[in-house]
């Protein structure tokens, strides 16, 4: 059985203060994931793009992993998440596949 190496991820400034976004634009092709991470303001016509972040397929779906455990860990202790709007708001920049395909029933 192989043992499981201990990682050291060190943060340095300005990336330990965090970048607040409350908009992601995600595009793929075979090789990679493209996530901008941008924020915008209400009733604005402009979103700044903040940060980008490129990986790979395989890295997007163990990100995508990721996030669903800490969701349901989060959700346990905390409630559900309820998401303003309701289904029929229109989920700017966080648009899944699976949305899309809810909304057009011939997909």
């Amino acid at each position: 059985m192989q043992q499981q190496q201990q990682l050291k991820v060190e943060v340095k400034e300005p990336e330990s203060e965090g970048i607040y976004s409350n908009m992601a634009l995600i595009v793929h092709s075979p090789q990679e994931f493209v996530i901008d991470f941008a924020r915008f303001t209400p009733g604005s016509q402009k979103a700044r793009v903040y940060a980008r972040i490129i990986m790979t397929p395989a890295h997007a779906k163990m990100l995508h992993r990721a996030l669903e455990e800490n969701l349901k860990k989060f959700e346990s202790v905390n409630g559900q998440i309820k998401l303003p709007g309701g289904d029929d708001q229109k989920n700017i920049g966080f648009q899944s596949s699976r949305d899309a395909q809810a909304k057009d029933p011939k997909s």
